[in-house]
């Protein structure tokens, strides 16, 4: 079983907010503390390449991004 981190996007995002995007879920396979409560993309595929992992972007849904 390969390492993955759970992501999702950030649902109070406003257009041209200079602010991380996406908040990590969980973790599987790996003993991996992050200790930030957002994360850019391009931060998290560094750690995830470096680790061994896979991101894993979860879907939300169609009135979470309602809001």
């Amino acid at each position: 079983m390969s390492a993955k981190i759970f992501v999702r996007e950030r649902r109070k995002v406003e257009k041209g907010e200079k602010k991380p995007r996406f908040r990590v879920i969980g973790v599987c396979g790996i003993d991996l503390k992050l200790y930030v409560e957002h994360i850019r993309k391009q931060e998290l595929e560094q750690i995830a390449k470096a680790v061994g992992a896979e991101v894993m972007y979860l879907e939300t849904s169609k009135e979470e991004r309602a809001e």
